[in-house]
């Protein structure tokens, strides 16, 4: 660690020797460096601070019934493409800077400045959308007509974002309604042509085709079981009707003879027969309402008669002609129940056969069916996932009219200009004073490393350890110079120089400060000269 410090100190001693280079490279350096600073255009600054209202009082009042935009992060991308090529084309138009530049070149360039000039950023809290646009030109009115105009190129363009993309959404679902409704017409053209060319072998309200064929197959089932049931019972009634006990040929034309044998004109005939004592009990027998009467009960007795002829010969059939006129009520009752099991036996059989029929015709187009069914049903889904799309579009293009209805009713987004840009009265800039405090440290460092270097390049032996180090031989006393060399009085007045040379910069610095600050002061006295 001592070694390192008394290095440090020789070095220090080494650039003190050659200090001359730090009155060189101060003196060459500083004054340019001041003057250049000096006459430096003064730079005004404008700037507009504006607030950012996202709270729209229909936020809450259309939840669920619009596409809902987050305003904050539309806010942050119109801040990143405010200082885009066509936003800063149409300031430079605004405020007639286009005017100035000649040249495409010199065009160029004014847009580049005013792409690194303007700045916009957010000065709110976190949840405070509060924002400032600055910049800065040699012209105060030039730099507030360059925020004025970008602070209008901002708001409009927020604002007419949402207007844009409400109407880039309603041409894009206008242009798919119409795709998807040509689509729809096409799969119902499609499917009507389906059906119209298939349609004796479609399926049905049952189903499809397997469906339909055990359902048949089904029905077929339960028909050959209910006639066997029949058989069964028809069989069961003829021999009950066998084994009856038979009565005599005279009962048997006692039942012929008589009218023990009910029918179905036995109830009409009794009514009219009532109806005609009534009559002949208030009119004569000439009076048209006994007349007509008496001719019903008279065609109505005919028919009694006739039925009763039909009976009786259709059931004199040999062994049962006995029992068919027989006047044994529970014999009556058993010829009944034949005569029914035969009609529904008849009827069975012939519902049997259509299912026979059915369940063959079916089966006969096993190969044909189900390839139908395939594409009847590819069609269908076709046909349901378009108007199933077609009709969420219609929803969407009228959540979409609601949205911009909605916008153009009141703007998400309200802009409150805070502070509106003013023109500058006193300079932003540049910042003087720093500069010629720079360019002082930036010249005497310059300064100090020539010293070094050149103190390395010619080096002087500054202390006994050097002197040891460098010839390796101990150095055991040191001898000062006498007074007769005149080392001394040389070395004072290098050091006098230096002294009255950096007072001088000083003081320099010191008027080039206060011009800085008060350039009219100091350029009074030369007014008044002049």
């Amino acid at each position: 660690m001592q070694e390192i410090i008394e290095q440090i100190v020789d070095y220090l001693k080494g650039i003190w020797l050659k200090r001359r280079f730090i009155i060189i490279s101060t003196w060459l350096i500083c004054p340019l460096a001041w003057l250049v600073i000096s006459q430096l255009d003064n730079v005004y600054e404008s700037e507009a601070r504006i607030y950012a209202d996202t709270q729209s009082i229909l936020g809450p009042l259309l939840k669920g019934l619009t596409v809902k935009t987050d305003p904050e992060v539309q806010i942050r991308l119109m801040i990143k493409t405010l200082l885009s090529r066509p936003n800063l084309e149409r300031i430079t138009r605004m405020t007639d800077l286009d005017v100035q530049a000649n040249t495409p070149k010199a065009y160029e360039e004014l847009i580049e400045d005013l792409k690194t000039d303007i700045i916009i950023r957010k000065t709110g809290g976190r949840n405070e959308n509060i924002f400032t646009i600055t910049y800065k030109n040699k012209d105060p009115e030039m730099a507030k007509n360059v925020v004025n105009s970008a602070l209008t190129v901002f708001i409009e363009n927020t604002l007419g974002e949402n207007r844009s993309d409400s109407n880039s959404a309603q041409k894009f679902l206008d242009t798919q309604i119409k795709e998807y409704e040509n689509r729809l017409l096409a799969a119902e053209s499609r499917l009507t042509s389906f059906k119209q060319k298939y349609s004796g072998v479609l399926p049905g309200q049952y189903g499809g085709y397997y469906q339909k064929l055990n359902i048949v197959k089904e029905q077929l089932k339960i028909v050959e079981l209910n006639l066997l049931e029949q058989e069964t019972q028809l069989k069961s009634a003829k021999a009950q009707l066998s084994t009856s006990p038979a009565d005599t040929t005279n009962s048997q034309n006692k039942i012929m003879n008589s009218n023990s044998i009910q029918t179905t004109y036995d109830d009409r005939i009794s009514e009219l027969e009532t109806s005609l004592d009534s009559l002949q009990l208030r009119y004569t027998e000439m009076h048209p309402d006994v007349k007509e009467v008496k001719r019903r009960l008279e065609h109505l007795t005919q028919q009694r008669s006739k039925e009763i002829e039909e009976y009786l010969n259709a059931t004199k059939d040999g062994s049962n002609s006995k029992l068919s006129t027989s006047q044994n009520p529970v014999i009556q009752q058993l010829q009944i129940q034949v005569n029914q099991l035969e009609n529904q036996i008849a009827s069975t059989k012939v519902r049997a056969s259509d299912y026979r029929q059915q369940v063959k015709d079916l089966e006969s187009k096993i190969h044909i069916l189900p390839e139908i069914e395939a594409e009847l049903t590819s069609l269908n889904r076709g046909y349901e996932i378009t108007k199933d799309k077609y009709e969420e579009l219609l929803n969407r293009k009228e959540t979409a009219q609601l949205a911009q209805q909605a916008d153009e009713t009141t703007n998400p987004i309200q802009f409150r200009v805070i502070d509106p840009p003013r023109a500058a009265t006193e300079p932003a800039g540049p910042k003087r004073i720093l500069f010629l405090i720079g360019s002082t440290i930036f010249a005497f460092g310059v300064g100090v490393g020539l010293s070094l270097l050149f103190s390395q390049i010619n080096p002087v032996v500054t202390s006994s350890m050097q002197v040891s180090k460098e010839t390796g031989i101990p150095v055991f006393g040191i001898v000062s110079a006498s007074e007769n060399l005149g080392l001394q009085k040389w070395h004072k007045k290098k050091t006098l120089i230096f002294i009255i040379s950096n007072s001088v910069l000083l003081i320099m610095l010191a008027f080039f400060i206060l011009y800085a600050i008060a350039p009219n002061i100091i350029l009074a006295p030369f007014r008044g000269i002049l």
